[in-house]
């Protein structure tokens, strides 16, 4: 029942999860980098001064921003490549990156990178740091095979534990490259480290997690990822969400708690949202809810007067048992039909309470406007109210046209039988009287 109800919900849920802020090293946390290693395994060229003081000129032409003289120097010390050693190279490809990534040139920055790493005898924090640069450029670019050959690479430098941030940046490239198996294994293990270290896993990477089961169609685990995100974060658009999968798992009583919740926090804010409220009260018995529900949202003017809102609010009305309350609201979306079938259900609800003249007038407007379902069906509400008012002749009449109907004529033979037996003893009583 529910299932046009997620759809909406479900199209906009699972969203591409952005890449983290990418940080590129510059001259000076390259050195500080180095510096601060106490092991070194490799051994290092020296960066000259001479060089250095070079490639610092064109960090300063960047920093003010003016990347076309920034770029003439890199240049300039390109030149003379062919003196350099490794180490200067690397530094000099780095430059590069920096100061393309600083123009917003992505691919010519994830190039200059690629290019520092394949220096040989370059400082492993540099290698390290670079690699994991070239991981989050190449997600960005949407080379996910070598986002992920990148940060393997990376791991291979690293002698201590694996950051959470790095594992869950292994989780979204492989999440990209639509591997999802993979990428559960890997968002599952950033966020239990996240949580051993007695943090709290991030909005995004729970994001991630609930997008991987997802697509791996698994709807419990979709479930619980949204619980989570609802207690930690708090966010209109996962209460939604967590309705909806309550709903589409068949746990329509929390579908229906989840949703109260989020109306009283004051999240449900478009027609849709409230609509979808108003649909589990009904489908629960709670009638008046539902009417209120709609109700309060065409005051509020989030729900419009319009014949699905109109018609639903009536039938809630009508389940409630509440005729009086129905009637109107019918007739308020019945100007908005282009048939009459309104009219007639209208007529339907006169003629149960006895009120027989507004039962024909309307079942006559029914007929005028025509496109009914069931015709024969006005003409048997036309003949039974006016047999009510004891006008016989007109009833059977009515009770004639709705006999030519398949679907009414059946009834119609049983009325035409009933109120000529009625006719007939009312006729004979009338002469006893007459005689007296």
């Amino acid at each position: 029942m529910f299932k046009s109800m997620i759809v909406g919900l479900m199209l906009g849920m699972y969203a591409t999860i952005s890449v983290t802020t990418l940080a590129v090293l510059t001259s000076t946390q390259v050195l500080a980098q180095t510096k601060a290693s106490e092991k070194q395994t490799r051994k290092v060229p020296t960066l000259r001064g001479k060089v250095y003081e070079q490639l610092a000129r064109a960090q300063s032409y960047a920093d003010a921003d003016d990347t076309e003289q920034a770029l003439s120097i890199l240049a300039d010390i390109t030149k003379k490549q062919s003196s350099m050693n490794s180490y200067e190279v690397a530094m000099l490809h780095n430059f590069y990156g920096f100061i393309y990534y600083n123009a917003a040139n992505n691919n010519k920055a994830l190039a200059s990178f690629k290019k520092v790493v394949a220096q040989p005898n370059i400082p492993e924090s540099f290698e390290q740091a670079t690699l994991f640069t070239i991981a989050q450029l190449s997600l960005m670019a949407g080379n996910f095979k070598d986002a992920i050959q990148a940060l393997e690479q990376w791991e291979t430098l690293q002698t201590g534990s694996i950051p959470p941030r790095n594992t869950f940046i292994k989780a979204q490239a492989y999440y990209q490259n639509k591997q999802f198996t993979q990428a559960k294994t890997y968002i599952t293990q950033a966020i239990n480290e996240q949580e051993a270290q007695g943090m709290l896993p991030d909005e995004g990477w729970l994001i991630l997690q609930r997008a991987v089961h997802y697509e791996l169609k698994e709807p419990h685990a979709v479930k619980d990822v949204l619980v989570k995100l609802v207690k930690l974060y708090d966010q209109p658009q996962y209460w939604l969400q967590l309705g909806a999968m309550f709903g589409e798992l068949g746990l329509e009583k929390k579908q229906l708690a989840t949703l109260e919740a989020a109306k009283h926090k004051g999240y449900l804010v478009s027609e849709g949202d409230l609509y979808n409220l108003a649909q589990l009260y009904f489908y629960h018995r709670a009638p008046i809810k539902c009417a209120e529900t709609i109700q309060s949202g065409i005051a509020k003017g989030v729900m419009e007067e319009s014949l699905r809102n109109l018609q639903f609010l009536g039938q809630c009305y009508q389940q409630a048992k509440e005729v009086d309350n129905a009637i109107p609201i019918l007739l308020k979306a019945a100007k908005f039909s282009e048939n009459g079938d309104l009219y007639l259900q209208v007529a339907q609800l006169q003629l149960n309470i006895d009120d027989h003249i507004n039962a024909l007038k309307h079942a006559r407007f029914a007929l005028d406007k025509g496109g009914l379902n069931n015709p024969g069906l006005a003409h048997l509400v036309l003949g039974m109210s006016l047999y009510n008012r004891g006008e016989f002749n007109e009833a059977l009449a009515q009770f004639n046209l709705a006999e030519a109907y398949q679907q009414t004529q059946k009834v119609a033979q049983q009325w035409q039988n009933y109120v000529s037996g009625e006719k007939e003893n009312y006729e004979q009583l009338r002469e006893a009287v007459a005689s007296d």
